[in-house]
C-alpha cells in the first residue's frame, strides 16, 4: 500500500505535467465544438430528409455525410494531438479502378460510418456535462487563489457549492481568511487537473473506440462491391 507521502507526491505532480493542460484545453474546446456539430448535423439531416421526396434531399444529404466525415477526422486529429492518443488515420483503403458508386457504398455499409455519425451526436450531452464540472471547478478555484486580491471589493462575497440564498458558505472578510483560501486553492487546482485528466480519459476512450476505422473490412467490402 503506498504511503500518504508518495499519494500526496503524486497528487500534487500533475500540477507540472504538460498533458493535464493539454487535457483541459481539449474538454474547454471541445464545448463549442460539441454544440457546432450537433447543430449541423441537426439541421443538414433533417433538411435532408425532408427534402428527399423531391430529390433535393439526396445530395444534401450526401454533402451532411462529408461533412461529418470531415468533421469525424478533426475529432481524432484533437484527440491524437492534444490527448495523446493513439488512433489510426480514418481513411478507407483505395482500390485501382473501383467504381465511385462501389466507393460509396464502401462508406454506407462500413460500421465507422455510422459509429463517427454516433459520436459526434453524442459529443454534444457529453461536453455539455463536461463543461460545467470543468467551468465549476477552475472559476473556483481561481477564487479561491485571488482571495487575497478580491475580498475587500466584495464584502458580501460568500464561498459555496451551490451560492444560492439561504444555503450556507463562508463570508471572506480578513486577509487571514483570504489566505486560508489561497492555501484551499492550492488544494483544489490539482484536484481539479486529476479530474479534468479523468474526463479527458473518457473523451479519448470514446474517440478510439467509435472512430478507427477497419481498415481490412473496409477492404474485403470494398473488393465485394466493385466486382
Amino acid at each position: 500500500m503506498s504511503d500518504p507521502q508518495s499519494v500526496a507526491i503524486r497528487f500534487f505532480r500533475v500540477m507540472g505535467s504538460g498533458q493535464a493542460y493539454l487535457n483541459l484545453v481539449y474538454l474547454l474546446a471541445a464545448f463549442p465544438l460539441g454544440v457546432f456539430y450537433f447543430v449541423f448535423l441537426v439541421t443538414g439531416l433533417s433538411t435532408g430528409l425532408a427534402l428527399l421526396i423531391i430529390w433535393v434531399g439526396i445530395p444534401i444529404l450526401l454533402l451532411v455525410g462529408a461533412g461529418w466525415w470531415v468533421l469525424a477526422n478533426l475529432e481524432r486529429g484533437m484527440a491524437v494531438t492534444l490527448l495523446k492518443e493513439d488512433i489510426p488515420t480514418m481513411e478507407f483503403p483505395r482500390t485501382e479502378g473501383a467504381p465511385i458508386w462501389a466507393r460509396l457504398k464502401v462508406r454506407l455499409v462500413h460500421p465507422v460510418t455510422w459509429s463517427s455519425l454516433l459520436y459526434l451526436f453524442l459529443k454534444f450531452p457529453l461536453v455539455m456535462a463536461t463543461f460545467v464540472i470543468v467551468t465549476t471547478l477552475v472559476s473556483l478555484t481561481l477564487a479561491f487563489l485571488s482571495m487575497p486580491l478580491t475580498y475587500e471589493f466584495l464584502p458580501e462575497f460568500q464561498i459555496g457549492i451551490f451560492p444560492v440564498a439561504g444555503a450556507p458558505g463562508w463570508r471572506i472578510d480578513s486577509m487571514s481568511e483570504a489566505l486560508l483560501a489561497v492555501l484551499i486553492g492550492l488544494v483544489l487546482w490539482p484536484a481539479t487537473l486529476q479530474i479534468t485528466n479523468g474526463l479527458a480519459w473518457i473523451h479519448a476512450q470514446c474517440a478510439r473506440v467509435m472512430l478507427s476505422v477497419d481498415r481490412a473490412g473496409a477492404a474485403a467490402v470494398l473488393a465485394r462491391n466493385s466486382n
